[in-house]
């Protein structure tokens, strides 16, 4: 099992999602230094201190799966953190407008990171690597977690702040 083809390819993505959320651990702060709602740029902070658990956790998934923890860039993620960095560019300082972009871009990342946790998870279950499986699972729950509070500081304030700007 462990030199078949689905097994490189789950290995090849497990790189993929470490490259992008040690490349989160990076951006993270960038977004939260141009947020404006004390609300969003604790979120964020928050999300950073999960996100280097993240990596923690990978690092773990690949030893348990006896392979070195290496990274290949993600070009999804990439692309997902210059969107980022384009928003915080674009916008104006101290400014909803801003902190919506910030959330629409880090929503966007969520989902990524979302598909790509539930389908590891699947992956890692259907070879019988159940605790690689677990902490897959515990990621994902937290991605979906950080997700659904990027929605709801939306939903309860920023949008509407925005809007009227």
């Amino acid at each position: 099992m462990a030199h078949s083809k689905f097994h490189k390819l789950f290995l090849d993505e497990l790189k993929d999602i470490y490259w992008a959320e040690k490349s989160l651990v990076k951006a993270l702060p960038k977004m939260k230094k141009g947020a404006t709602s004390v609300e969003l740029a604790s979120a964020i902070d928050d999300h950073l201190e999960a996100t280097k658990g993240h990596v923690a956790r990978l690092e773990q998934a690949f030893e348990l799966l006896g392979a070195k923890a290496a990274a290949k860039k993600c070009e999804a993620m990439a692309g997902l953190i210059t969107e980022g960095e384009e928003v915080l560019a674009d916008t104006e300082e101290d400014s909803m407008v801003r902190d919506a972009g910030i959330i629409i871009c880090s929503q966007k990342i969520e989902h990524y990171e979302i598909a790509a946790y539930g389908s590891l998870r699947t992956f890692a279950s259907k070879m019988g690597h159940d605790e690689v499986a677990a902490l897959l699972e515990q990621t994902l729950k937290e991605e979906k977690e950080a997700d659904s509070l990027l929605t709801e500081i939306a939903e309860s304030s920023v949008n509407e702040e925005a809007v009227a700007e």
